[in-house]
């Protein structure tokens, strides 16, 4: 696997706003950004204050909404006109 480009900060905002949004999966951001959960996870930890990280980190760990398997709804959801 070939070292990843950098990202834009404007990106970089945007893939944590997502990160943050409680019914926005990983796998939207993996699809329009093609970062992996681990990936999102790592940058969430290099661009946030650590104690902001370990507050995400135990929000988001096993929320259904966050893993799109896990989800007990499909329809209805939003999509953002950013989203792909």
């Amino acid at each position: 696997m070939g070292k990843r480009p950098e990202l834009e900060p404007e990106t970089i905002s945007r893939i944590i706003e997502m990160a943050w949004e409680d019914k926005t999966p990983f796998a939207a951001i993996e699809i329009q950004y093609n970062l992996s959960e681990k990936e999102v996870i790592a940058l969430m930890r290099r661009e946030m204050k650590a104690s902001s990280f370990k507050m995400w980190r135990k929000r988001v760990s096993g929320r259904k909404t966050k893993h799109i398997h896990q989800r007990d709804f499909l329809v209805g959801r939003f999509k953002s006109s950013n989203q792909k």
